[in-house]
């Protein structure tokens, strides 16, 4: 008896973390497609089939839900996509190449129709509103403090030139990326954005010891 309470009890707990992934799940969806402002708390419940209790359950207002998003949803994407492969390499230009060139061979590029999550939400929210900024602004800044900090370890191994400027460098890297980003988007051109990543590959090969 005591074995079949605690496991139905597990189960109840874990409803509610399910529910919120849902919830979440669909709002990075709809903020992506709309923009924060302008993304429907009506169309994210229509997708997760959830009721405005539950939606206030766990998040007491758009903004909160949105929050949320930046750190439970981008974040995790970001640093499987961009954090991971250079967080410990001391061949970081290698790795950044190989970056590059995966994504520049993706057959279904989203990022020209959507563009960059983070990005967009830079551009919209942070003239706007200060925790997004902070939010936002905390996030890129881990990105480039990872590739920093890479590169700092690459001039260790030999890979990287000893006379660059770590965090400037750095710095460029993650904008010239997202740079990409976000004028593929404007121009929903694959092209224009498998370019802009072959010069950004040029550029990597002059950092090279």
């Amino acid at each position: 008896m005591m074995n079949r309470m605690s496991a139905s009890s597990k189960i109840v707990s874990k409803t509610p973390d399910l529910t919120r992934q849902k919830l979440l799940e669909a709002a990075f969806a709809e903020i992506h497609r709309n923009g924060f402002q302008a993304a429907s708390l009506t169309q994210i419940l229509s997708d997760t089939g959830l009721t405005k209790g539950a939606l206030y359950h766990h998040f007491p207002d758009k903004k909160a839900l949105g929050l949320a998003v930046v750190e439970e949803m981008i974040r995790p994407q970001l640093a499987a996509m961009m954090f991971e492969p250079l967080s410990a390499t001391r061949s970081p230009l290698t790795a950044m190449q190989a970056l590059l060139k995966a994504k520049a061979t993706e057959t279904d590029p989203w990022v020209v129709t959507l563009g960059c999550p983070l990005n967009n939400l830079m551009q919209e929210m942070s003239p706007v509103d200060e925790s997004f900024r902070l939010n936002l602004n905390g996030l890129f800044q881990d990105w480039v403090d990872v590739v920093k900090q890479a590169l700092t370890r690459g001039k260790k191994s030999g890979e990287v030139r000893k006379d660059i400027d770590s965090a400037e460098t750095a710095f460029f890297i993650v904008s010239a990326l997202e740079g990409c980003i976000g004028m593929s988007k404007n121009t929903q051109s694959v092209a224009a954005y498998r370019g802009c990543l072959g010069q950004l590959s040029r550029y990597l090969e002059t950092l090279k010891a």
